[in-house]
């Protein structure tokens, strides 16, 4: 991967994007997480079964961060505001590594 180190974490290892030191990227993205053995490899919140997608797709149908998070009691408020900043990194055609 260009642009990447990699660092071991745990059992995994977890790449390091060299843009995540320059200033402005969003300290949020370090709330989501990539691990093999969880949600098939998909980005989930903080470790959680809970994938960026399934938030996503809450907003996306018309629910609010509040209705989201009573659905997921266990997320915070700033675990929607990741996924959407997820979203636009990915859209963004920006390199993305989970924590």
């Amino acid at each position: 991967m260009a642009g990447f180190g990699g660092a071991r974490h745990g059992r995994y290892l977890v790449a390091i994007p060299l843009w995540r030191h320059i200033a402005g990227i969003n300290p949020l993205l370090e709330r989501i997480t990539i691990q093999p053995g969880k949600a098939g490899g998909r980005p989930c919140i903080r470790g959680l079964r809970v994938r960026v997608q399934d938030v996503l797709e809450m907003l996306a149908a018309g629910m609010t961060t509040a209705d989201v998070l009573v659905e997921f009691p266990y997320l915070e408020a700033d675990d929607v505001r990741a996924a959407l900043a997820y979203a636009a990194a990915a859209v963004a055609d920006k390199a993305i590594a989970a924590a």
